[in-house]
């Protein structure tokens, strides 16, 4: 049967920002038949993150040119732990953890990936392929065909050699490299994608393939998403962006996406949504000149979200990102849920004190820390910068039962923009 693909992979990743290298041939091979390819995803938490979008969505770019998508989960390969990008030895799992990970891990990735039709989504888990072999068995069946200078020349063993690295860790290219050719095997996969750190296991898989079946086999990597200040994409002050919305809520997952700036915004809008060439193109020319609008952000915040939470948990994102700039934002703040109500706050600043009805502002405002002391207290309030629940205050000012909001809260603010949530133990 002939094989027309619905477009050009490798072009499709190239302008999208998502390419950094791939073995020769692949390109022939995705515009003539249909390619089963596979990403591994690694169990260390029971949560994807962000950063694991990019892998998700190199499977998903796949499925919609036609191809054929394996998501494996690393049941084995978490007993060992990836060295690649690491500085140190990983902290292994025990098994309860790492089955609940790989559970919950299972059960995000099949709501991104499509389980029917003639190019159906699959799971896999490597452990159903490592249970029952023996060491013995596989030092001889896959060790061999690799030899030691082989591993060694490969980053990420080369990056760890002098401050030490475990056979464990050591290792690991070959465990990956035999699912590589397990899949290839047993499931025709031709292909393996990743991050460009994880290209040395990957050639290892194909390396394994070529020596011991003899089968075709290549590799795409995706480019190391970086912050404009080369740190890791991914991570907020919090830690971890999660796609879990009980570990990262959703307006707190929109809120990183909406506080991106520009220049980073035009590259993560092509990677993390599906927008064509020509939209995209469209909504960065009408953004030049009109940052102020941050129409760019809003549209990446927008499809991020709804791809990961659902329409549903996107407009409540929206109404509880525009409450702060509503006519009503007292009233609107007081009808929130608790939970709502923190999150909308989960950005700002926040101190406790343990009693305040009857206090004074100046004492109030040097204890919970939002002023170093009593007389920078009394210059930001003769400065007229100091409001209670939205409203500005002068030093003679006296907290009160209706102050409070959901019986405990109490918003403060210096100037426009710095917020600061006291809250009263009793």
């Amino acid at each position: 049967m002939s094989f027309t693909p619905s477009f050009d992979l490798l072009e499709e990743l190239k302008w999208r920002g998502l390419y950094h290298q791939h073995i020769p041939g692949v390109e022939d091979a995705l515009m003539n038949e249909q390619i089963t390819g596979y990403v591994g995803f690694d169990p260390t938490a029971d949560s994807l993150h962000i950063g694991n979008l990019v892998p998700i969505i190199l499977l998903v770019h796949l499925q919609r040119a036609g191809h054929k998508p394996i998501a494996l989960v690393g049941g084995a390969t978490g007993m060992v732990g990836d060295p690649s990008g690491k500085k140190s030895e990983r902290t292994l799992l025990d098994n309860d953890s790492l089955n609940h990970n790989l559970s919950c891990q299972k059960k995000q990735l099949q709501q991104f990936l499509d389980f029917s039709g003639e190019n159906a989504a699959e799971m896999a888990n490597n452990y159903d392929w490592f249970q029952n072999m023996g060491f013995l068995e596989f030092i001889r069946d896959v060790g061999k065909h690799i030899t030691v200078n082989y591993m060694l020349a490969k980053d990420s063993v080369k990056n760890r050699i002098d401050d030490g690295i475990s056979f464990t860790e050591f290792s690991y290219q070959l465990v990956q490299g035999y699912d590589f050719y397990y899949l290839n095997q047993h499931k025709n996969c031709k292909l393996q994608m990743g991050g460009s750190d994880q290209w040395g296991n990957i050639v290892t898989g194909t390396e394994l393939i070529r020596r011991k079946g003899g089968n075709d086999a290549f590799a795409i990597t995706a480019p190391l998403l970086t912050k404009p200040d080369g740190s890791k994409f991914g991570k907020s002050e919090g830690g971890n962006i999660w796609l879990d919305p009980e570990k990262t809520s959703p307006y707190q997952f929109y809120q990183f996406w909406i506080k991106t700036g520009d220049e980073e915004a035009e590259k993560l809008i092509k990677i993390f949504t599906l927008l064509n060439q020509n939209e995209i193109d469209q909504l960065i020319a009408n953004h030049k000149g009109n940052e102020h609008k941050r129409e760019l952000q809003k549209a990446l915040a927008q499809h991020v979200t709804a791809w990961v939470h659902g329409q549903e948990a996107l407009e409540k994102a929206e109404h509880l990102s525009g409450i702060l700039f509503s006519d009503d934002v007292m009233g609107n703040l007081r009808s929130l849920e608790e939970a709502d109500f923190l999150d909308v706050f989960s950005g700002a600043k926040q101190g406790t004190v343990d009693s305040l009805i009857g206090e004074n502002i100046v004492d109030v405002l040097a204890e919970c820390g939002l002023t170093a002391s009593k007389g920078e207290a009394k210059r930001a309030l003769k400065e007229n910068s100091i409001s209670v629940n939205r409203e500005k205050v002068k030093d003679d000012y006296t907290f009160s039962e209706k102050d409070l909001i959901k019986n405990r809260f109490v918003l403060l603010q210096r100037g426009k923009k710095t917020y600061f949530l006291l809250s009263v133990n009793s």
